[in-house]
């Protein structure tokens, strides 16, 4: 049962920016492996600010909930040792992640970022209290701090609400995702502000976005950010669809975008790829008329594996609003450079601005959080984000983008978030390239319709929350129900 917090964060503060949606990180997960690290690095940046950390001597780390019960399959362990060493998300290489948290179990020695090394004896130090879970939301961490008499320093209880957003005790008491104040000139809380603020200012959704975003930036940091982040996404692409091999974690699941990527290159109607997805490799794009009429679509299931089969793999990705979804959005994005032939850089940053506002709604109105209210929240969400976005670029009307938005999300509702073995592989994977399709085909009925609907994306935002709030526990990855239950791992 969830309790008193439950879609809550953020009723006060909504100053939230395209930025805090897609961040860059590794995989598997945005709530159990970034929200964590973030959150121990952040535990020790307090012990540092309260003049307190030259006198740790050892730190226990409780996990609660969901982030207990699929904690180490989706990394959260590691993250939280590499979050005390001081990494970050953004910045950390993946290739350093396995030998670095070896050589800390190995030596059972932590080094604090800028402070002490203390022991870490990791079942002592490390509880994954299965059993427990904290009223407030079903990620929950508590970190102490302690000298060297056993005495406590500094407690510190925070949750991870998905998208690697990370709010502490107090601000989750407060019901508030952040404490920025800042004034927006667009400061739209609900789809009918985006209509009609669109319809008094002439605007899009992605101008009124970007008039907002430069509250806090210049407009070509804005557009250099976003544009960094789209070549994180083609790096994704281009890493997936070269690397061989089995997944990590015990299910043995076969990476299959190499192959896949092998037979339609070799296609008679297929260019001489790889995806050209990083900067400089050129621009062909794949020919306007295809011999089957439905291959683009092996394509867009080929873009949204490999940006999957690399986050599971805990490789670099964009967070799109969640890891557990990261194939999608980079998948219709390629699907836009590839297939429409007035595809430009420009186009992206205004798919991303559009997609993050949607994005923003359902953060201040529902939730991203699988834990929370299961897939629906993660793959729904980003169906419904990549459906609006692309809409706008293909030259859709704001009703128009605020109905693919919506049909995104309508055809997920209930959708479990039920991880085998609680690995962001199996439904996970596929999951991705079944939204990315059908967020094309919401974006094309949208287009082809005069944008009048009888269901509203408020109203479908609502219901999503709502339907989370109904399902049972075992189906918001916990790995209890499900698909999680219904096959025997070998």
């Amino acid at each position: 049962m969830l309790g008193k917090g439950f879609s809550r964060f953020g009723g006060l503060i909504m100053a939230i920016s395209v930025f805090d949606l897609f961040t860059i990180g590794i995989g598997p997960s945005s709530s159990h492996s970034i929200g964590p690290m973030r959150a121990a690095r952040r535990f020790v940046e307090r012990l540092r600010s309260d003049s307190l950390l030259e006198r740790c001597a050892q730190v226990e780390v409780r996990l609660y909930g969901s982030l207990a019960l699929t904690g180490k399959g989706h990394g959260t362990d590691k993250a939280i040792l590499l979050g005390l060493e001081g990494a970050a998300p953004e910045t950390i290489d993946p290739d350093e992640v396995d030998p670095r948290v070896a050589a800390i179990r190995e030596n059972k020695k932590l080094t604090l970022e800028r402070g002490p090394t203390i022991p870490w004896d990791e079942p002592q130090h490390l509880l994954f209290l299965r059993k427990e879970s904290l009223p407030q939301h079903p990620n929950g961490m508590r970190f102490t701090a302690r000298d060297a008499g056993g005495g406590v320093l500094l407690e510190y209880t925070c949750f991870s609400i998905g998208g690697g957003f990370v709010v502490d005790e107090t601000d989750a008491d407060a019901d508030q995702i952040s404490r920025d104040e800042t004034a927006l000139p667009f400061p739209f809380r609900s789809g009918d502000d985006l209509l009609r603020m669109a319809a008094e200012s002439g605007l899009s959704v992605s101008d009124m976005m970007l008039a907002n975003e430069k509250c806090w930036r210049s407009e070509a940091e804005i557009r250099a950010g976003l544009v960094e982040r789209w070549h994180v996404m083609q790096a994704s692409v281009q890493r997936g669809c070269r690397q061989d091999g089995i997944l990590p974690g015990g299910l043995k699941v076969r990476r299959r975008a190499p192959d896949l990527f092998r037979q339609l290159s070799t296609r008679d109607d297929a260019p001489p790829l790889p995806p050209r997805e990083v900067p400089g490799e050129g621009s062909a794009r794949l020919p306007d008329s295809l011999r089957d009429p439905l291959a683009a679509l092996d394509w867009v299931d080929l873009f949204a594996l490999a940006v999957s089969e690399e986050n599971a793999a805990a490789g670099r990705v964009v967070t799109a609003p969640t890891n557990g979804a990261a194939g999608i959005i980079p998948s219709v994005l390629h699907y836009y450079w590839r297939f429409v032939p007035s595809a430009s850089e420009d186009g992206v940053v205004r798919f991303l601005l559009t997609a993050g506002a949607i994005g923003i709604l359902y953060k201040l109105n529902a939730s991203l959080s699988g834990a929370e209210v299961g897939c629906q929240g993660e793959v729904g969400v980003a169906c419904s984000m990549a459906a609006g976005a692309l809409t706008e670029i293909l030259g859709g009307n704001v009703p128009q983008v605020e109905m693919a938005a919506e049909i995104g999300m309508e055809h997920n509702l209930g959708l479990t978030c039920d991880p085998i073995g609680g690995l962001v592989q199996v439904p996970c994977i596929e999951r991705c390239a079944m939204a990315a399709v059908k967020a094309i085909n919401a974006s094309r009925m949208a287009l082809r319709s005069d944008g009048k609907h009888r269901v509203s994306l408020d109203r479908v935002i609502r219901t999503m929350r709502e339907t989370g709030r109904d399902m049972l526990t075992k189906y918001k990855e916990t790995s209890r129900g499900g698909l999680a239950v219904a096959v025997t791992e070998c």
